[in-house]
């Protein structure tokens, strides 16, 4: 009996922290369209010109048993009539793209980073934007890089990334999710070596910096907050200044010109796994907006929520002018939204 409510105890509580009782309405003040041709659009990071770069793999494919080759693509959000092109075409390596980040130096050279997941592990690919394409430069390989999910470059050549795991087996990784355990990290890599930044994280998933580069953030998606981390300069370890729950399962972080954070989310977390499963099965999407004040103070707006008709499992919102681009993980297509505020 009491072993039976113990159960039933932890089933519930596991529901209801995974927001399977949540009630949700859609509701965006704007509009958004469809934008096909590419599959599994998880991140998305734009440019200062307005190009937006996407990270697309089709993982459905992938769970089946049958992977198919990755992308990333750009999409000039100045061009009145804006077409996919795959920049990664001349590579011929195994490539399954998740995470992205880029970095711009002064004399204009634009380098960029994915997080790839392939049948021999994960690595770290590194690319110079050329001649509209992206050119490979290297592939960055530790044992450390137990499940890589997104990161953020600092530099030409440092960047630090999500281990949103601490464990490598599937069973290990189930663990953590369903007892929430606190086992996951958060790496720097200085150009040469990789060293633990952080420890003791929940599923830590998107990451990115302010504007000044002086702070970093992090989502945890098990721990629904935005950890908001100083930067230890002589060490690079991360030391945890505050964080904002935001009761949602965050993904992906991205910044506006302001230096506001917008967030793509799974406000139901077991709704996406159920999608994950099943294309049929609908799994709501969110867009957060949070605005860090320079006195501790936050604001977080809700922007965007569909129950996923329109797009399921939205796992980043990236913003140019008033367009803001809502990927997901498995969906066959983004949004073009315009903001109406």
């Amino acid at each position: 009996m009491v072993l039976s409510l113990g159960i039933s105890s932890f089933i519930g509580k596991t529901m209801y922290d995974a927001g399977e009782f949540k009630n949700i309405h859609s509701h965006f003040d704007g509009r958004c369209t469809s934008v096909y041709g590419l599959n599994g659009p998880e991140d998305i990071t734009i440019l200062d010109n307005g190009i937006a770069l996407i990270s697309a793999d089709d993982r459905w494919k992938t769970l089946e048993g049958i992977p198919v080759q990755g992308k990333i693509f750009s999409y000039d959000l100045n061009d009145p009539l804006p077409q996919l092109v795959n920049m990664t075409q001349d590579i011929e390596f195994e490539f399954h793209p998740h995470g992205i980040s880029t970095y711009q130096n002064k004399d204009g050279e634009i380098r960029l980073f994915a997080v790839n997941h392939t049948s021999n592990g994960n690595t770290i690919e590194a690319f110079v934007f050329q001649d509209d394409r992206l050119m490979h430069l290297e592939t960055i390989s530790d044992p450390l890089l137990i499940s890589p999910n997104d990161l953020v470059m600092l530099d030409r050549d440092r960047f630090y990334v999500t281990n949103d795991h601490g464990t490598r087996t599937s069973f290990g990784k189930m663990s953590e999710e369903y007892l929430q355990l606190s086992l996951a990290n958060i790496l720097f890599y200085d150009g040469e070596n990789f060293h633990i930044a952080m420890e003791g994280l929940s599923y830590p998933n998107g990451i990115n910096k302010s504007l000044n580069g002086d702070t970093i953030y992090v989502s945890e998606s098990i721990g629904k907050t935005i950890s908001i981390c100083s930067r230890d300069s002589e060490n690079n370890t991360l030391i945890l200044e505050k964080e904002i729950y935001l009761d949602s399962g965050l993904d992906n972080i991205e910044l506006d010109k302001k230096g506001n954070l917008w967030i793509g989310s799974h406000p139901k977390a077991l709704a996406f796994l159920r999608h994950a499963k099943d294309p049929e099965e609908l799994s709501p999407s969110q867009v957060i907006r949070l605005s860090i004040k320079g006195n501790g103070d936050h604001i977080s707006k809700e922007v965007y929520m569909n129950m996923g008709d329109e797009l399921s499992g939205s796992s980043v919102a990236s913003v140019y002018n008033n367009m803001l681009l809502i990927g997901a993980v498995f969906e066959d297509h983004f949004l073009l939204c315009h903001l109406g505020e």
